[in-house]
């Protein structure tokens, strides 16, 4: 005979159909990449992380433009997020791969064939960027503030900053040094080639 407790509550599995309708899309895309073209296929991926970051992008504010947000099409289609960063498929044409182009050459921020774990990603990417440009800006408008309340410590700040961007590190510092040390040589040897020639009878 089979106990019924009326305070246990059954089990209720939880469904999502946002999850559902993901999962069949990309089961859609993968048959797909057999049969069309494999440019199609990379788009519609680049789509679906779109997609999931809408709500990201809707929530950068109105004046950053520093942000893109665009599907750009031909040989590689790309998601760009910036000016400098944007999504692409692999060769496999089924793993995300997040680049940025900086000085040194493009790195790869992330490369994962896991839409979730991309978009992760590219939203922290964005929190940091925001990040910076808002302390770009608090730190010009100190700058600002400085000039007008105390004009000498701003002309300090900007000559220091301006001197440690010369300099450029220790490096710089040890050539410099190198080269004061060969000047004075050379000058050295000059004054007594001079005192030889002028005050020691009979010259050199």
């Amino acid at each position: 005979m089979t106990e019924v407790r009326d305070n246990v509550v059954p089990h209720a599995r939880v469904r999502s159909l946002r999850e559902a309708i993901r999962k069949v899309r990309m089961a859609e895309i993968e048959r797909t990449d057999v049969v069309v073209d494999l440019q199609e296929s990379e788009r519609a991926r680049l789509e679906m992380l779109s997609e999931e970051l809408q709500d990201v992008f809707r929530e950068v504010p109105e004046d950053d433009d520093q942000f893109s947000f665009h599907i750009v099409g031909g040989s590689q289609p790309r998601l760009w997020i910036d000016m400098t960063s944007h999504v692409l498929m692999a060769r496999d044409k089924q793993t995300y791969r997040f680049v940025k182009d900086t000085r040194m050459g493009r790195v790869v921020l992330l490369e994962s064939a896991n839409l979730d774990d991309m978009a992760d990603c590219i939203t922290e990417y964005i929190a940091e960027r925001i990040i910076e440009k808002d302390l770009f800006l608090e730190g010009d408008w100190l700058m600002r503030r400085l000039r007008g309340k105390d004009p000498d410590k701003a002309r300090a700040m900007e000559a220091l900053a301006q001197h440690k961007k010369e300099q450029g590190g220790p490096a710089a510092s040890f050539w410099k040094g190198m080269f004061l040390f060969v000047l004075g040589l050379l000058v050295g040897a000059a004054a007594l080639v001079a005192y030889a020639w002028f005050i020691v009878p009979g010259g050199v």
